[in-house]
């Protein structure tokens, strides 16, 4: 079952430590089945409790998965291997347009922000046991999601998206619990699941974002949680509209108690309307980060949600990191007061070149899709050819494979072009490329 390598250890934490480290070495493989329970536990010499928990510390560590009666096994994708390892090596000269950053001309300076933050801090600095929460951040953000039909709830301040996902995942999931999730879909969120432990239920998506069928496939399979994109969906695009959020409200209502989050961190940077999916179930969460409109290295986004979810991410954040710098809220507030950022404009920036480009593409009879952010998402027959095939005329894009879980049900292979830097006298070129290497057919690795 395991080759030459055995497991050693006697007590739990040994036995746990032998098995992640072998994986990590390789000598254990993905998918590589391990012993029942009882059957390590007699070659070992231990009781079969120690190897039980050895098990649930190594499910709990995102290293193995468990599916009944078929055992125990590496998982095939480890949670410590990131997505990142997909890379796209840029050769000098090639003009990339793979890496899903903003526009850097879009950004706002931050130090007239961080200068008023500090002086502020200056005449009144914050000390242990004050408020975690600038008053300001909260008005403002809470007006602004009431403005956006999102429901009422208390609201706190994480380092950015992820970290609400996770928070709010870790505060209400048990390892083994499933989660619904957009597929293809964000790469970070596809990797934090397995690494919690959790199950990756993955939900296909359109234009309209998650297709009603696949949730109510995940949702009576089991899937406790389920993390929608609202807008400026990564990889492809997606925004949820009015009819289709209805459908997913519909579907969410009969499962009450599933965990909702959902992901509007197109917030400021997108030109369609939100239609929240929250206040049909039980326990729910809404995040917005700033990263987008106001620049990636703030680290801070906005979450509200149902009080009991809202009040165990505080919990935990007080045994952790405690607060969200004050002096990094003041200047978002004082980017939002200030008017450093001119929000139409910034979406119109950004639909005006996604538009193009997909205009263009179809033009040449390429089928393409991206309905809000800064994102494009084009279908292609051999994924690998494309990317390499483009590497040669001179644009690196983003391999599909990074943002599909891998389970065969949701997008075909496909590649990702960011937009937000792309110059209007490049479209016609990337587009001519792309158009051409289709036509060719495969190339060399691009790997």
């Amino acid at each position: 079952m395991l080759g030459d390598y055995r497991i050693a250890g006697r007590r739990a934490m040994e036995i746990a430590a032998d098995v992640e480290r072998a994986v990590s070495e390789g000598r254990l493989e993905p998918g590589r089945q391990l012993p029942p329970m009882r059957e390590l536990a007699q070659e070992l010499g231990v009781n079969p409790n120690t190897v039980a928990s050895a098990y649930r510390t190594l499910r709990e560590r995102g290293v193995i998965e468990t599916a009944g009666r078929k055992g125990s096994r590496v998982r095939p994708r480890p949670a410590t291997t990131g997505r990142e390892a997909i890379q796209v090596r840029v050769p000098p000269g090639a003009r990339d347009v793979s890496r899903g950053n903003p526009d850097p001309a879009l950004l706002p300076p931050l130090a007239p922000a961080f200068a008023a933050a500090t002086a502020r801090a200056d005449r009144t600095p914050v000390l242990y046991g004050d408020d975690p929460l600038d008053p300001d951040l909260v008005r403002i953000a809470r007006a602004e999601l009431d403005a956006d039909a999102v429901p009422d709830g208390p609201l706190t301040v994480t380092s950015g998206a992820l970290d609400s996902i996770e928070r709010v995942l870790a505060a209400h999931l048990r390892p083994g619990d499933a989660v619904a999730v957009e597929d293809p879909g964000w790469g970070s969120v596809l990797d934090l699941v397995p690494a919690l432990g959790l199950r990756v239920a993955p939900v296909g998506v359109d234009d309209e974002g998650p297709l009603p069928e696949d949730l109510r496939r995940a949702l009576e399979d089991g899937a406790r949680a389920v993390v929608v994109t609202d807008r400026a969906q990564n990889p492809v695009g997606a925004a949820v509209g009015a009819e289709r959020a209805r459908e997913l409200r519909a579907l969410l209502r009969r499962h009450p108690d599933t965990l909702l989050i959902e992901d509007d961190h197109g917030h400021g940077m997108v030109d369609l309307p939100l239609h929240p999916l929250a206040g049909v179930t039980r326990s729910w969460a809404f995040v917005r980060s700033v990263a987008k409109t106001y620049g990636p290295d703030l680290r801070l986004a906005v979450l509200t949600g149902d009080p009991v979810t809202v009040d165990r991410v505080r919990g935990r954040q007080r045994l952790g990191p405690a607060w969200v710098s004050r002096l990094t809220q003041r200047a978002v507030v004082e980017l939002w007061t200030s008017g450093a950022v001119d929000r139409a404009a910034v979406a119109e920036s950004y639909g005006r070149r996604r538009r193009a480009l997909i205009a263009e593409l179809g033009r040449l009879g390429v089928r393409a899709h991206g309905r809000s952010g800064m994102n494009v998402w084009v279908p292609v027959p051999d994924e690998t050819g494309a990317v390499a095939g483009m590497l040669q005329a001179g644009w690196a894009v983003a391999p599909g494979a990074r943002f599909r879980t891998g389970a065969g049900t949701g997008a075909g292979p496909g590649i990702r072009i960011t937009v937000s830097e792309l110059e209007e006298g490049e479209v016609a070129r990337l587009a001519g490329a792309l158009a051409r290497v289709l036509e060719a057919g495969p190339a060399r690795p691009y790997v």
